[in-house]
């Protein structure tokens, strides 16, 4: 059976292990299939999810943004010391959401007009924006927050185990996977990073391109800073210190290419909801958040292993069933 174009048989595979893992929990972690834990489950991942759609396409575009969690720490600092000063809650979103436009121009300026490495630069970049947030709060942190902010990051929708702070990403999803899978855009982002030398003599403007991507992550992140600062009710500097291991992996993981050119929605949603499931399983069964790092990093490996030895596994499958589509990419 062929595969639609937007699919491959590595999204079937990682989302199957997805579902494997979640009907586990379900059969043998205790306290698993409550409504609470659930909905937990879910918010945890809130921000994971909404920085994870701009990673996936830098890194099919052959660049990384490894400042996605020190702008949200950064964007966070400011929505809180907005609303601080007396600043209405909406402008006070639209001044963060301006702001992380800014940080992700700053890293798009720098690797495309600049032309250094998007790795050396968001490394800079990681510390710079975090070192920041420290020089604006210190180590404190703003804790008074208006309450349609802290509702929407403690409330669910209605009485189903779905919280608020998910629905950002569920209204982004469908709409960014229709401009990735079905428009000319999404077409030139894959040829960038499939070949970007023939996107070049094509006609495609490759560094406008990777600009607007590093301001989408920049906005991405700030609105995933939005959503955590509700859903801790809290700003700070120390906000989301580690994640974009979490995030890389995900995008990793969801069969997005290190090497550029390959990605799917579907992979990438799947891996999302793999770490989500995996996280929250050692977290009940009392695994702390250093051991559950070791695991992050551990699948990040395998990722890239399955990144290197796909390719020699789907000739040999091709090769022996005749197969018409690649296995894992």
């Amino acid at each position: 059976m062929k595969l639609p174009a937007w699919l491959s048989a590595w999204d079937v595979f990682i989302c199957l292990v997805s579902l494997a893992v979640a009907l586990y929990g379900f059969a043998v972690v205790p306290n698993f299939g409550t409504a609470f834990n659930i909905s937990q489950v879910i918010a945890g991942v809130s921000e994971r999810a909404l920085i994870a759609l701009p990673m996936m396409l830098l890194l099919i575009t052959r660049d990384i943004d490894l400042s996605v969690a020190s702008t949200l720490a950064l964007t966070s600092v400011i929505l809180g010391l907005s609303v601080q000063s007396g600043m209405p809650l909406a402008p006070a979103i639209g001044v963060t959401l301006v702001a992380g436009a800014i940080l992700g121009a700053f890293n798009g300026v720098m690797s495309t007009w600049v032309g250094l490495p998007s790795l050396v630069v968001t490394l800079g970049t990681m510390a710079l924006f975090r070192g920041i947030g420290y020089v604006l709060l210190g180590t404190g942190s703003v804790n008074i927050l208006p309450a349609a902010l802290t509702d929407f990051g403690f409330l669910n929708v209605g009485h189903l185990p779905l919280p608020r702070t998910i629905l950002p990403f569920l209204i982004i999803l469908p709409v960014f996977a229709v401009i990735v899978h079905a428009t000319p855009l999404g077409r030139r982002i894959f040829a960038i990073g499939g070949n970007p030398e023939t996107a070049r003599y094509s006609g495609i403007n490759a560094d406008r391109i990777r600009f607007g991507l590093f301001v989408f992550s920049g906005v991405m992140s700030s609105i995933a800073g939005i959503t955590y600062t509700a859903r801790l009710a809290n700003a700070r500097a120390n906000n989301a210190f580690g994640m974009e291991l979490d995030v890389i992996t995900i995008a990793m993981l969801g069969g997005v290419s290190v090497f550029g050119g390959k990605g799917g929605v579907v992979g990438v949603v799947g891996a999302l909801s793999l770490i989500a499931l995996i996280r929250n399983q050692l977290g009940i069964s009392g695994v702390g958040g250093d051991a559950q790092s070791t695991v992050i990093g551990m699948l990040l490996i395998i990722a890239l292993l399955a990144g290197n030895v796909s390719p020699l596994l789907s000739t040999m499958f091709r090769r022996r069933f005749g197969a018409s589509r690649d296995l894992p990419r």
